[in-house]
């Protein structure tokens, strides 16, 4: 699932789930915020993106597929995928989701794994930590260290750890400001062994483009234990669109798709 840019809605943080961050790391998000965009980014609500997603297979890439991506925030997604001929679409929404499988013509909820893939993708995101999502859950920040990002570069570390113990960690370009990569461990089920085992999953990012005033990175390369297993590569992107709340509906029929 692709997100990219969540909402711009700050949570009201609750006595319950107090949250905390150092001013090392309060100082890299804020200049991470400008250089994005600043106001102009916090502001964005709606997200239209078009472009490529290409699977890799041990370090291959596949044949891309097209996808357009709806978000409007802070919770709902729609892609559509288009590869072969066959569209397929994802619908969230908060707690819920639905499926198109141009393939068989057949429309299924979300399973609850798959639910969960989308609510995880967006406690990750860069979106999450910059526009403050993770005060709800109680998450403190820390600052880490610089780290070697090649020759001569380094990128400034910042990890965010919720009350569950899961973590996250972001970096951010000591001279820039832009963000890099983000690193987290999680639970997987093992392809071949059908274990559930722990891997390291990264994202790197890449191309930044500015587009009224707002900034992100086109090009998304996904690792799972070092390994490249996607790349997202937008061809386009639009701002704060109107678009139909219908949109994320679920369809009572396969005619009602649109």
């Amino acid at each position: 699932m692709i997100l990219l840019l969540i909402a711009c809605l700050v949570f009201t943080q609750t006595p319950a789930q107090s949250s905390s961050v150092d001013e090392k790391s309060q100082q890299i998000i804020d200049r991470a915020i400008e250089t994005l965009g600043g106001q102009k980014y916090l502001g964005v609500q709606t997200v239209i993106g078009k472009g490529f997603y290409t699977s890799y297979k041990d370090g291959i890439s596949q044949i891309p597929a097209r996808f357009l991506d709806y978000i409007a925030y802070p919770d709902r997604e729609r892609t559509e995928f288009m590869g072969a001929g066959i569209r397929t679409i994802q619908t969230n929404t908060g707690d819920s989701g639905w499926m198109f499988d141009g393939a068989v013509k057949k429309i299924s909820d979300q399973t609850p794994a798959q639910v969960e893939d989308f609510k995880q993708a967006m406690r990750t995101s860069l979106e999450y930590l910059l526009r403050g999502y993770w005060k709800k859950e109680g998450g403190k920040i820390t600052y880490v260290g610089r780290r070697e990002a090649g020759l001569a570069k380094r990128n400034e570390t910042i990890r965010l750890v919720y009350p569950d113990d899961f973590w996250i960690e972001y970096e951010f370009g000591a001279k820039d400001g832009f963000p890099a990569k983000i690193i987290y461990k999680r639970e997987r089920k093992d392809p071949d062994s059908g274990d559930m085992v722990q891997v390291t999953e990264e994202d790197q990012l890449f191309k930044f483009i500015t587009i009224d005033g707002v900034t992100a990175p086109w090009v998304i390369d996904h690792f799972i234990n070092a390994k490249q297993t996607s790349r997202v590569n937008y061809e386009s992107v639009q701002y704060n669109q109107r678009f139909a709340d219908n949109l994320f509906a679920k369809p009572a029929d396969v005619k009602s798709i649109k």
